[in-house]
């Protein structure tokens, strides 16, 4: 943190010391807690919750279903941000529609999910209370507006010039699309798609509501088991186990969710350095 203040005096004078001072309030407020947190841990009892399969179970669904949601609010986000980027009649309406569970109470989300999709909701045969497909739904709910308003700053960036030169040039819509919006606006699309990961995987209150537990197959029994999303597993081990037991399970899912941040980042990181016309 020093380092960062000092770097910005240095290059922006007595409006960079003040710029520094503001900043590093906010920065000891976040990294003093994890440094903290980091500091005060046990590696003999992060060893043993790391060999329990009860974690390896959470850890699983905990990154398998927020990765379900973030591609299903991509796949389906992305087009939505589009026709929002382009404009259309009532648009202020959708674009409120979309913003609306930012500001719903996360338990409260979970009761909307299951008045929508649960017994008696729109689709009758769909199975949503305890399952996978309802912890998807519920983190789909919360985290959709991070992919619909990351793609759609990314579409309304790119210039409208080149997207009119493609089509002077003959290119269909789709192409025009396909070799110039889309490569443009990939980097916003993909942070979209990492904002909505995380969010899912942070969920509590909509998760805890539609799918406390939940039964689902795990790949290294060859059968289904049951387990909790990750939030509602801690909340169970810090009221069971206490803050030593609750906090070797939130340094796990910090590592792990840090790994699968960092791999996500590399992966596309060849697709948004590419981003152009091509």
């Amino acid at each position: 943190m020093s380092v960062f203040g000092a770097a910005v005096a240095a290059n922006e004078g007595v409006f960079g010391v003040t710029i520094a001072v503001l900043g590093s309030v906010l920065l000891l407020a976040v990294g003093l807690p994890l440094a903290m947190f980091v500091a005060r841990q046990r590696p003999s009892l992060i060893l043993e919750r790391a060999l329990d399969p009860d974690v390896h179970r959470m850890l699983y669904l905990s990154v398998y279903a927020p990765l379900l949601a973030a591609l299903v609010s991509v796949i389906f986000g992305v087009p939505l941000a589009l026709a929002l980027s382009r404009g259309f009649p009532g648009r202020t309406l959708v674009a409120s529609l979309v913003d609306l569970p930012l500001v719903v109470p996360h338990s409260a989300a979970g009761i909307i999910v299951l008045f929508g999709f649960g017994r008696g909701g729109a689709f009758p045969q769909l199975t949503v209370l305890g399952t996978v497909t309802g912890m998807v739904l519920a983190m789909v709910f919360v985290s959709a507006p991070y992919a619909v308003n990351s793609a759609r700053e990314a579409f309304e960036a790119v210039d409208d010039r080149l997207e009119y030169a493609s089509r002077i040039h003959g290119a269909s819509r789709f192409e025009t699309f396909r070799r110039v919006t889309g490569p443009l606006a990939v980097r916003g699309i993909v942070t979209g798609g990492v904002l909505a990961w995380a969010r899912s995987v942070s969920e509590f209150g909509a998760v805890a509501i539609v799918a406390y537990s939940v039964r689902f197959f795990y790949p290294p029994a060859g059968r289904e088991v049951t387990s909790q999303h990750a939030p509602v597993f801690i909340r169970k081990a810090y009221l069971t186990g206490g803050l030593d037991q609750s906090g070797a399970v939130t340094f796990l899912l910090l590592l792990v969710s840090t790994a699968v941040f960092l791999i996500i980042r590399w992966l596309a990181a060849d697709t948004t350095r590419t981003g152009g016309i091509r």
